[in-house]
This record gives C-alpha cells, structure tokens and sequence, in this order.
C-alpha cells in the first residue's frame, strides 16, 4: 500500500512547478471543513468506503496531512517547517530571521503557500478525492463539479469527542480546542480567507443532530443528485 501511494503521488509531482490541468471537467471532489471534535477524517474515510463499494467509478482517495508532506517533498523542505507557515500566528523572531538567511533550503512564505495550494488545487482537479481540511472548500471553489461539506457541533458534544479520542481530562481537550482552532484561523489566513461564509459550502451538518451512518448517507444522496459520473470499479485507497 505504502509503495502504491508513493508511485501515485510521485506521478502528480513530476512537474517541477505543480500547474492546474485546466480540465473541462475538472473533479469530482468533496472537501470537508470541520470544527475540532467533529471526527472529519473518520467520516471521509466511511464516505469513501460507501462511495466505492456501491458504484462502478474510480477509486476515491482520502487526503489531509499527505499534502504538506507532499508539498514538504516538492519544497524540499523538512515537514515541519511546511506546516510552521500554516500554524504561526505571530511574527518570526529575531533568531528565525538569522536562520532563514544563513538557510540555502531556506524557502519564502509565498513558495510554501503556493506549493501547498497547488498541490491540493491538482489533486482536486484529478478528482475522486475527498480532502479534509487544508482549506480545501477555498482552493477548489472553482470547481464545479464539488460538494463543500461543513461540520458542526456543539462545544460539549465537541469536547466529550476529543475527552474520547484522545484520552484527555476536561481542560486539556478545551485546551486542544482552542489550541488547534486558531492554528485553522491561520492557515486560512496565510491564504487571504480568515473567515468562514457560510455560502462557501454546499452542506453544514450538526454532528450532534447526524451519526456517522446519516452522514454518509446523505452524501452518497448529494454526490448522486449532483450526477458525479463514475466509469470503473475500484477500492478504496486511504492516505
């Protein structure tokens, strides 16, 4: 599985400058924006494995953190450093000014983030791909054929979530909350977008009011509705 997802991603990475393909007809592709505690990743791998086990299409292939690795490896970057520019909410330091002139790898705010963008922006235009997070519903808002889901929840339902998850006690998994909420704030910033409209999205759901079971439903529902053409059977391939 490893060595397939690397000759895939390798083979969408052979230009040396990522471009968009500029299809007529550019997707499918569903992208998940989510509030911290709303499982988004655990749902677009069930809405993967429905979408593939009930039609007769390509495969569909579940992203999020892949892409700063992939744009890491385009960069030549350490991963780190990728996901750094997303995260910062503050202005660099004194001593990470120094490093970044004494750095030959060193790379500018603007390369990491159109790197970044590009990369997503191709694998939304190969399609069959659901991408959680990572800006999506802004980098592919051109595309037509998409579903822009939004997930939502109450504060408690979002906190007893990450309690679960992640084993935390009450205050850490607030902490976690805010923590990781205002590192989305600043990737969203780092791409000129710092809020989010509600009119950016096909769909908001509140997972206190739909499990997982209605959810995916409802998607397979819209992706029909919207007539996202299939042509072959395949499995689902997780990233």
């Amino acid at each position: 599985m490893g060595n397939l997802l690397s000759k895939y991603l390798d083979s969408r990475l052979e230009e040396e400058t990522p471009q968009y393909k500029g299809d007529k007809n550019p997707g499918p592709v569903i992208t998940i924006s989510r509030e911290v505690g709303c499982n988004g990743l655990k749902l677009a791998r069930l809405i993967a494995s429905k979408l593939n086990s009930n039609s007769t299409g390509n495969k569909w292939k579940v992203l999020s953190k892949e892409v700063f690795h992939e744009s890491a490896k385009e960069l030549n970057l350490d991963y780190h450093r990728v996901t750094k520019v997303f995260k910062k909410t503050d202005k660099y330091t004194f001593e990470e000014i120094l490093y970044a002139f004494g750095d030959r790898n060193y790379k500018s705010e603007k390369r990491i983030v159109k790197t970044v963008v590009d990369i997503v922006h191709s694998f939304a235009d190969d399609g069959y791909c659901l991408i959680v997070g990572r800006a999506g519903h802004i980098i592919a808002k051109d595309i037509e054929n998409a579903i822009h889901l939004r997930l939502i929840a109450p504060l408690e339902y979002r906190i007893n979530t990450i309690m679960a998850n992640n084993i935390l006690s009450r205050q850490q998994a607030i902490s976690f909350i805010n923590k990781v909420e205002k590192e989305r704030i600043a990737f969203r910033k780092a791409l000129g977008e710092e809020k989010l409209r509600e009119e950016d999205f096909d769909l908001v759901l509140n997972r206190a009011a739909f499990g997982n079971d209605q959810v995916v439903n409802i998607i397979e529902n819209v992706v029909s509705l919207k007539k996202m053409c299939v042509k072959q059977k395949s499995d689902i391939l997780y990233f």
